[in-house]
């Protein structure tokens, strides 16, 4: 929560300054570029590192080489030498940085809680995502009012004490392999996930349906033209799936899934899709937030289910390589469900592009209960038929 909560308060601060800096929204695209591409093209690396190495000690590097980027943004604020230039390079170690934690955290996890308990773990570790999001830009934001380098002055300790309690985590061994590095090897998490059609479907139909339904990148828009609300009522929309998510994911804790998984996560997927209809055509904000608190409660179902499934239908020795392919899905359909949503609502408007949004998620539902019955017939989390 400590690194997620920072990480979230860096990208804040990082593009505000960026700005202050520059006046130019392109260097801002450029910031997220930065961040983004390494966990692109670092993917297979990523994964048969997690799954060669020990999985703490990558976490634990990562977060202290994180707090040393925050350290240098410090620095660098303090002496008033802090460029362009420096912020995109920082920018980028972080994405890297970020890239390799995130598989790595995953896999390691099914080492530290009994299989059992695994699907309410995960739960658990999804709340503390939808709080870090929360917590972590409105944090940044605040903060920041007080200068730059008390954003990074606070990220920067809340990375050495995640790296410290990540280093005194104890979990339980596993027999590594040590394959060499080839070709066969950084592609095999994919291979893995291709010839599982149940993992597959899952993370397939989670990226179509995040491509389609990504009214977030819209809200902006709805909030100014359409709710007629002002920069409050952009602050609660965007809050609104988080709230929705977070309560879901305890929840879940309380009472897992244990039956008829595959129609829950389809039944998810449709009110996903309903939702986000919802949304498109309403014209009263607390409808509105109503609409968004729903599309979050139901999109984290699809999130844990798919956690849960990739964790307990992969061998350890193949955690990381999958993990790193998951994360690659996720944030390939977060990133390009934002630019589908804007580049359609250019040509047909955001309410058409929303709406199209919606109806398009239930139609991949429907093709996907077709193309994967395995999936739609799964009936716990465990069962790979």
């Amino acid at each position: 929560m400590l690194s997620s909560i920072a990480f979230q308060m860096l990208s804040v601060a990082i593009g505000w300054q960026m700005y202050e800096l520059t006046h130019d929204a392109f260097s801002l695209g450029l910031v997220g570029l930065a961040q983004f591409l390494p966990m692109v093209l670092l993917t297979l690396v990523v994964g048969h590192f997690a799954d060669r190495y020990d999985r703490r000690y990558i976490v634990f590097i990562c977060q202290i080489v994180e707090a040393a980027m925050a350290l240098l943004l410090l620095l660098g604020s303090l002496t008033d030498s802090l460029g362009q230039h420096h912020i995109l390079i920082m920018a980028a170690v972080l994405g890297a940085c970020r890239a390799f934690e995130g598989p790595s955290s995953s896999a390691l996890l099914p080492q530290l809680v009994p299989k059992e308990f695994l699907q309410q773990a995960i739960s658990w570790n999804t709340s503390v995502g939808q709080l870090s999001q929360i917590l972590g830009p409105s944090m940044g934001g605040l903060l920041y009012w007080a200068g730059a380098t008390l954003v990074y002055t606070v990220a920067s300790l809340a990375l050495l004490t995640a790296g410290i309690l990540t280093f005194f985590i104890r979990s339980k061994p596993i027999a590594r392999k040590s394959e060499p590095v080839s070709v066969r090897s950084l592609f095999s998490g994919i291979m893995f996930v291709y010839r599982q059609p149940i993992i597959l479907g899952t993370i397939s139909l989670d990226l179509f349906a995040v491509l389609l339904g990504g009214a977030t990148a819209l809200l902006p828009i709805f909030a100014l033209d359409i709710l007629h609300t002002g920069p409050w009522g952009l602050g609660f929309m965007r809050t609104a799936p988080a709230i929705g998510a977070l309560l879901m994911s305890i929840v879940l804790v309380y009472y897992p899934l244990k039956k008829a998984v595959g129609y829950m996560l389809f039944g998810a997927l449709a009110v996903f899709g309903l939702a986000t209809m919802l949304f498109a055509i309403s014209t009263n904000i607390f409808i509105s937030l109503l609409a968004l608190f729903f599309i979050g409660a139901s999109d984290v179902i699809s999130v844990i289910i798919r956690s849960s499934l990739v964790q307990l239908q992969t061998p350890d020795e193949m955690r990381g390589r999958v993990n790193a392919v998951n994360s690659l899905f996720i944030g390939t359909s977060n990133q390009l469900g934002e630019f589908e949503s804007g580049t359609l609502a250019g040509f047909i408007g955001a309410v058409p592009a929303t709406l199209v949004g919606g109806i398009g998620t239930i139609v991949i539902a429907g093709l996907w209960m077709f193309l994967f019955p395995s999936l739609r017939k799964m009936r716990t989390l465990s069962d790979s038929s």
